[in-house]
């Protein structure tokens, strides 16, 4: 049965796996075709404007073939042209099309008149013979050729008419040069990678250049000579484009891997002759989507059969639960069955025991614990035990036997135990019980308060047995049961309450006190910043190199005190519950190889080499909270390492992943290595002493794995270096990865604040944007004034402005106003600068400014931008 079950699971698996590989192969094949086709639409749009662009040229040599003064020019001999009217007509020529080059060309092939005369790239006097555009025209009477010029090195495409004389001869070549620069700017604006090339195969036009003057396949000797000979690329070396076809895809799709350039992607080739131009025009469109697709489709089949394998699942249970219950019922009724047999059995006996009392053996009562009452069809006393006699205190004169049942009722109303009401009727409804022979049973509570169980049964040859049970004991224990209960229930709501009012009080301390933080560090930041511009005017007032050496160092101090409140909010904010982790599934590879690019630039700068390993694994974490882990990690093993090389890299271990940063720096003596975790602990290893931080960076590491649920781990070996690791859960295997591996921390105090950065420096703009980015802020970043403007004609005001000042050689005023005027209002802006001067601080703080010194350090911007948006942590 065991073998039949794992057949019939391996038989679904296979189905469910054929299933999803059909599905996403059909999905990619689809895609494939959809793209194909989608890429001829697009070359055939390229080649029209190509088209375009050449006849809007052609017309010109044409007509200039015909003018009468340039046949005269060109039938005299050569001194007697007049080269400066030749000049002068061909430059007002050209000015109506705005060509590259327009030059007049005798029989000879030699440049008698050109637009560009006056340049030092001047075409007249050279000798174009040589070329192939000046032979066809000759010989058919107009060519076209695409090459680099001769005098100006720039390339172009000739158009060439030649000049007949009144017999028809030719007798020279009217040679127009267009650039094809707009082709260029217009295909850079798409995805596609778009070029042209020649009959040789020379790629001479594309979008990107390092595709440009390279030969799609090896070149013929004589395709080699041939463009020698014509000097058509000049001395340009033609390398060639490195490619392989792909195994065949439905509708004859073309699908290749470029090596050479490379292309993150595989991509689909298409190409469409120009017989006119005898070019021919290529696009290679990316074939990403029809992965991405197929992987859709293969998680839609995936899911499909998740929904109907936990349909099954769900009505598998649904039938399991109902014959579950069906058994429960069962087993119920088999129990109260037999109890009710038992109770059958009981009161059997009572019957039994009273049918033989009424013929004679009273003594057979006696045995019983209840009180017990038997008599006859005529309602006469037969039989009782002295516990009925006890149980009621009748005097023994009354008990006697055919002793009329209704004088023991009646002694029992005078008495008072027959309850509220008539008398008689009570008296009379108890004698009906008899008479009709049916069985009763209640529970009465006498005035003493006892409560007895009275239970009444016929007898076979008429009569009627009555049973008394005091269960004044039972009433009591359950009545101290149901009171003890709700005294617990009290208890317990009581607990919870005092708890819930206890965790309340606890949280409030917490925020107060994180808020109390804030405000210092806040407070605190104040005069720090104001002294830093101090000291950074003091350094640009010509001190001697001693002094401006202890300037430095005041300004490191500075630094190391910025670091350390920063740090102090971090844990404030930890320990204060104000940082919740957000789990998903991360993809490490982005993360780190990230991570990487963005230190490999300070290790370079130590003389130091980072070394990323890449890897396939996900992990579930909170994506920002690693980060911060991880560049603490690299940041200490940079700071550590004089000499070597940093290695990061990950490992799989017994369904986890152990992230680890390797150095080759100073290490760590083995005591010390849990020591390092604690708060203020630094290791005096004679390390840039002066630089040290204020020993919170691995603490903070310690209290974000203990929120991630991870396992931080350092080993290290003293003098040879260190590995400081940090193991995460793998993630599930189905479950999806999201697009983007760092995203909005909602977490973060700036999670959601728009933040604008103007700044021409590339670097410096990128590495700002990537740091706020990595707060949760929403970023977006210009390089001009001019962009700046039309950002702000475009765009809502942002929450902040990181400026760079001066900007384009200029001061910012000027900007600061036009976006001011445009939002009504400039939000709170932040100057950068690499060195300011005392004069632009005091201006900037008159106009309410604030100024940062590049590179920008975090924890200032960081506390800068909690003082600016009043940001509550």
């Amino acid at each position: 049965m065991r073998s039949s079950r794992a057949l019939r699971i391996l038989v679904l698996l296979l189905l469910v796996a054929g299933s999803a590989a059909l599905g996403g192969w059909y999905a990619w094949q689809r895609t494939l075709l959809t793209i194909d086709a989608q890429a001829g639409d697009r070359l055939r749009l390229h080649a029209l404007a190509v088209q375009r662009l050449i006849d809007r040229y052609r017309v010109l040599p044409r007509v200039l073939a015909l003018d009468p003064e340039l046949r005269t020019a060109l039938e005299g001999p050569p001194d007697a042209v007049d080269g400066a009217a030749l000049n002068a007509k061909l430059d007002q020529a050209n000015g109506a099309v705005r060509a590259s080059t327009l030059t007049l060309l005798d029989r000879h092939g030699r440049a008698l008149a050109a637009n560009n005369w006056n340049t030092p790239e001047s075409n007249v006097g050279l000798d174009y013979a040589f070329r192939p555009y000046f032979r066809d025209a000759m010989r058919d009477g107009h060519a076209m050729f695409y090459a680099l010029g001769v005098s100006t090195n720039v390339p172009g495409y000739f158009i060439a008419e030649a000049v007949e004389d009144a017999a028809g001869h030719r007798i020279g070549v009217v040679v127009l040069k267009i650039s094809l620069d707009a082709l260029q700017e217009d295909w850079a604006r798409g995805d596609d990678v778009v070029f042209l090339s020649d009959t040789h195969g020379v790629v001479f036009l594309a979008n990107r250049p390092a595709w440009v003057y390279r030969a799609l396949h090896l070149l013929s000797t004589a395709d080699a000579t041939a463009i020698a000979g014509t000097r058509q690329y000049g001395m340009r070396p033609l390398q060639r484009v490195e490619w392989k076809v792909l195994e065949p895809s439905a509708g004859g799709i073309l699908r290749v891997r470029v090596t050479s350039p490379g292309l993150d992607e595989d991509t689909i080739w298409r190409s469409l002759t120009m017989p006119q131009q005898a070019w021919t025009l290529h696009l290679l469109a990316d074939a990403g989507p029809a992965t991405v697709a197929a992987r859709h489709a293969v998680f839609a089949v995936l899911a499909a059969w998740l929904a109907v394998l936990l349909l099954g699942l769900f009505l598998q249970q649904r039938l399991r639960l109902s014959r579950l219950r069906q058994r429960s019922r069962e087993e119920l009724e088999r129990m109260v069955a037999h109890h009710a047999s038992a109770l059958r059995s009981a009161q059997d006996s009572i019957v039994a025991a009273a049918h033989e009392a009424a013929g004679g053996g009273r003594g057979n009562l006696e045995h019983l614990p209840q009180g017990v009452s038997v008599v006859d069809a005529g309602l006469r006393l037969v039989a009782w035990n002295s516990r009925y006699q006890a149980i009621f205190g009748f005097p023994d004169e009354y008990m006697r036997v055919g002793r009329p049942i209704e004088d023991l009722f009646r002694f029992n109303a005078r008495r008072g135990l027959l309850g509220p009401g008539d008398t008689e009727e009570a008296i009379e409804r108890r004698l009906q019980y008899l008479r009709a022979g049916s069985p009763h049973m209640y529970e009465r509570e006498r005035p003493d308060g006892t409560t007895l169980e009275i239970r009444g049964n016929p007898l076979p040859d008429g009569g009627f047995v009555t049973s008394y049970a005091d269960i004044t004991a039972y009433k009591a224990t359950a009545r101290e049961l149901r009171s003890l209960a709700s005294s617990l229930e009290r208890r317990v709501e009581e607990r919870t309450r005092d708890l819930i009012e206890a965790k309340a009080e606890a949280d409030k301390a917490n925020r107060s006190k994180t808020r109390f933080v804030a405000a210092a560090v806040h407070d605190l930041l104040q005069p720090l910043n104001a002294a830093r511009m101090f000291i950074g005017s003091l350094a640009s007032s010509g001190l001697d190199s001693e002094r401006r050496e202890l300037a430095e160092r005041v300004r490191s101090a500075l630094d190391t005190q910025d670091e350390l409140l920063a740090s102090l909010l971090d844990m404030s904010r930890l320990e204060g519950g104000a940082v919740a982790p957000r789990f998903a599934s991360v993809p490490l590879d982005a993360l780190l190889r990230d991570l990487a690019r963005q230190s490999a630039v300070l290790a370079s700068t130590r003389g130091l080499s980072l070394v990323y390993v890449g890897t396939s694994l996900t992990v579930r974490s909170d994506a920002l909270l690693l980060r911060r882990v991880l560049q603490n990690f690299l940041s200490n093993a940079i700071h550590y390492t004089p000499r070597g090389r940093v290695v990061v890299g990950v490992r799989r271990a017994a369904g986890q992943a152990r992230i680890e940063v390797w150095d080759t720096g100073v290490g760590i003596p083995e005591p010390k290595t849990r020591a390092i975790f604690e708060e203020f602990l630094r290791l005096d290893n004679g390390v840039d002493r002066d630089r040290r931080s204020a020993g919170l960076g691995l603490s903070i590491v310690d209290r974000i794995a203990r929120l991630l649920g991870a396992t931080v781990a350092v080993r290290s070996w003293e003098g040879k270096g260190s590995v400081f690791s940090i193991t995460l859960p793998l993630a599930d295997a189905d479950a999806s990865s999201p697009v983007h591996t760092v995203t909005n921390d909602d977490d973060s105090p700036f999670a959601g604040k728009r933040v604008l950065v103007i700044d021409n420096d590339p670097l410096t703009r990128r590495q700002a944007m990537d740091l706020l980015a990595g707060w949760g802020c929403d970023v977006q970043g210009v390089d001009s004034e001019r962009g700046a403007l039309r950002f702000a004609e475009t765009d809502h005001a942002p929450a902040l402005i990181l400026m760079d000042d001066p900007l384009d050689g200029r001061e910012g005023d000027a900007l600061r106003e036009a976006m001011a005027a445009r939002w009504g209002a400039l939000p709170p802006t932040v100057l950068m600068a690499a060195s300011p001067r005392q004069a632009d601080i005091e201006r900037a703080s008159a106009h309410g400014l604030r100024y940062l010194v590049k590179p920008l350090a975090p924890a200032r911007l960081r506390a800068m931008m909690t003082r600016l948006l009043m940001v509550t942590v």
